[in-house]
């Protein structure tokens, strides 16, 4: 690594019931850092956040669903973080039946958004960046974000998994949409993209252009 290179390290941690996959992304450089999906367990994700000695500046969301976003409060609260997701899912954070907490007999209400994403947005973790894609069809406001340089990453949310696509039955989703968001904004990257999904474990764009069955037989 030369002076001056970013250099992006990934701690994955599932939490909470459905074993959601937080993500804490730092740049090894300068130490700072963002949150992706804090889904639950809190004081677990703080714990490993302090031990590594992080700053972590951003609070990221791929959508607003509950099991993504229940640790949302507690962390800007201990972080001061800014906390941003896609304007379409915007509402998530503060609406029990946008986020589908109140569906499972729950009423998850955490803090507004601080940042509202859209397309082509870049946010800047040190010296590594994310570009921001817009993918909906699993919910309105479902984003993906890349990361081209240091290391080729894509964290996908419930849009794509290892082997599987998200769900698209739930309000506000659209199986239509989901297909293009996966043909038109993430089968356009490179192979060696390494995927980071919402739940389950990390693939790359390559194995599952070949080897997913939803995308050999449904994406066309």
């Amino acid at each position: 690594m030369w002076k001056g290179e970013a250099n992006m390290k990934v701690i994955a941690m599932p939490v909470g019931e459905l074993a959601a996959n937080c993500y804490i992304v730092y740049c090894e450089n300068t130490r700072k850092a963002a949150v992706i999906d804090p889904g639950a367990d809190g004081q677990r994700i703080l714990n490993r956040i302090q031990y590594e000695g992080l700053n972590v500046e951003h609070i990221l969301l791929t959508h607003g669903h509950f099991d993504h976003i229940g640790a949302v409060k507690f962390l800007k609260e201990q972080l001061g973080a800014a906390v941003a997701i896609h304007s379409g899912d915007a509402q998530a954070l503060t609406d029990a039946s946008r986020n589908l907490s109140a569906l499972m007999g729950g009423h998850l209400v955490q803090v507004p958004p601080d940042v509202l994403l859209e397309e082509g947005d870049i946010i800047a973790v040190g010296d590594v960046r994310m570009e921001v894609l817009h993918t909906p069809g699993h919910s309105e406001g479902s984003a993906c974000f890349v990361v081209n340089s240091p290391v080729k990453a894509v964290f996908t949310g419930d849009t794509l998994f290892q082997g599987a696509i998200g769900r698209s039955d739930f309000p506000g989703g659209s199986y239509g949409q989901l297909i293009s968001s996966i043909r038109d904004k993430l089968l356009v990257l490179d192979d060696d993209y390494t995927i980071y999904p919402g739940h389950g474990l990390k693939s790359t764009i390559g194995t599952e252009r070949t080897a997913n069955p939803f995308i050999r037989y449904y994406v066309k």
